[in-house]
């Protein structure tokens, strides 16, 4: 069974940076697309960035590209997100998500696990 637990949330002001980890175990890490979706309070599951198990192929929302970036270190069984230019409507519990083999556009249906989340709080 694929366990997956992000970390790295906080408090951070309008206009700063944070990284996301996503650190997974239990399954073959290189074989699996990675996701990242946010929820913000009231709102839908909301679908950012994923990444292919092979390749290195990324793809983005509208709404975050130029701003996040998905990458992944597959010796560190870990996959990112590093947020650039952070702003108030950013603010949401942050998932890492992933399917086993897949591409980047198995997302956002594709998913067969999911993390617990982390919260990320942007003030203004």
């Amino acid at each position: 069974q694929v366990q997956l637990v992000e970390s790295g949330g906080g408090l951070v002001q309008a206009g700063g940076s944070l990284r996301l980890s996503c650190a997974a175990s239990g399954g073959t890490f290189s074989r699996y697309s990675m996701a990242w979706f946010r929820q913000a309070p009231g709102k839908e599951r909301e679908f950012l960035a994923a990444i292919s198990w092979v390749g290195g192929s990324t793809r983005s929302q509208d709404s975050v590209k130029g701003r996040f970036t998905i990458f992944r270190d597959n010796a560190k069984n870990t996959v990112y997100l590093q947020m650039n230019s952070l702003k108030p409507e950013d603010t949401a519990v942050y998932y890492c998500a992933g399917t086993p083999y897949g591409n980047i556009w198995s997302f956002p249906d594709g998913v067969n696990y999911w993390g617990k989340g982390t919260l990320v709080t942007v003030s203004s």
